[in-house]
């Protein structure tokens, strides 16, 4: 089967530190990988990429064609993606601007890239504007040097911790904003739900991705070799359940956030927040002091070990 273009473009940016010829020469290229909103699978485009204002966007163009990118419906179902740019890969959520924002934001895309305006003047439907966010942590926070699976442990809460915090912020933003809108009529809505959202979404995803892949192999494997933590390890299986229910609930908190009561909405936020945290702690507490006796990342099998030696 022969190469499809992009695919070929894929290859050439990874074999050459991500500088490619033909079309793309010269310009700013980064690779996106995003998760099948149907699928579950995984699939790469190339894309342009411009930065504005500290922030690094892509343009749901597709050349002014009536529909929307592929990719840009993924990221949509499931908001953490993976950059490479350069020589660099690292994960970030897909955050589309709204509203003022988005205008604002595209206005000045098309000042550097006047190509984009040509391509909205082609299509009725509005270009997304989509900012990758690297979900950085504060100076200090989490474990440092991964050197065991304690570490691996605390560096997974810590980034859902931030993730959850990020939600919250955001959602004072939203009521903060919608008090400042004054005048006849109900105020507009202010351009925060799509990113509420995405970053709800990216909390809610990542830590059910946490929670199958502890009851399918860590927890397992602690049982059989700590018996003395059967209580503790039934316990947290039955909070992942408490949990995946909690976290259906955010999502359809979340959702119905445009027209909510700020004070009713804050306190369910803050209840859910407070049941989600007491389980991170209680998880922490219960397993951390065994997870410290087990390296991460984890020693090469025995044989290959050998193998390695012997070379």
């Amino acid at each position: 089967m022969p190469t499809s273009f992009n695919q070929s473009v894929i290859e050439e940016f990874r074999a050459n530190d991500g500088k490619v010829g033909g079309p793309f020469e010269g310009g700013d290229l980064l690779l996106l990988t995003t998760t099948g909103a149907k699928s579950g699978e995984e699939h790469t485009v190339p894309l342009g990429y411009l930065r504005v204002g500290g922030l690094l966007l892509v343009i749901g163009s597709a050349a002014g064609a009536p529909r929307h990118p592929a990719w840009y419906h993924n990221l949509l179902a499931h908001p953490l993606v993976r950059v490479e740019l350069g020589t660099e890969t690292f994960e970030a959520i897909a955050v589309p601007a709204e509203g003022t924002r988005r205008d604002r934001l595209f206005e000045q895309v098309a000042r550097v890239e006047p190509g984009y305006a040509d391509y909205q003047n082609r299509t009725t439907r509005l270009l997304p504007v989509v900012a990758l966010e690297r979900p950085g942590l504060e100076p200090g926070e989490g474990p440092g040097k991964v050197t065991h699976l304690a570490d691996k442990l605390l560096e997974v809460h810590t980034w859902l911790r931030a993730q959850l915090r990020h939600v919250i912020a955001e959602v004072d933003a939203h009521f903060a904003a919608r008090a400042d809108r004054t005048g006849p009529g109900d105020p507009p809505t202010p351009g925060l739900g799509l990113q509420i959202r995405q970053h709800c979404l990216a909390f809610c995803q990542s830590l059910e991705f946490h929670h199958t892949g502890e009851d399918a192999h860590v927890f397992p494997a602690l049982a059989r070799h700590h018996p003395h933590l059967a209580a503790a390890l039934d316990r947290l299986r039955d909070e992942h359940r408490t949990v995946a229910r909690l976290q259906g609930e955010l999502v359809a908190l979340l959702a119905d956030i445009g027209g909510a009561d700020p004070v009713r909405f804050r306190a369910e936020l803050n209840r859910m927040a407070r049941e989600l945290t007491s389980h991170l702690d209680y998880e922490e507490e219960s397993l951390i002091p065994v997870l410290a006796e087990i390296p991460f990342p984890p020693a090469p099998p025995a044989a290959d070990a050998a193998a390695t030696a012997t070379a």
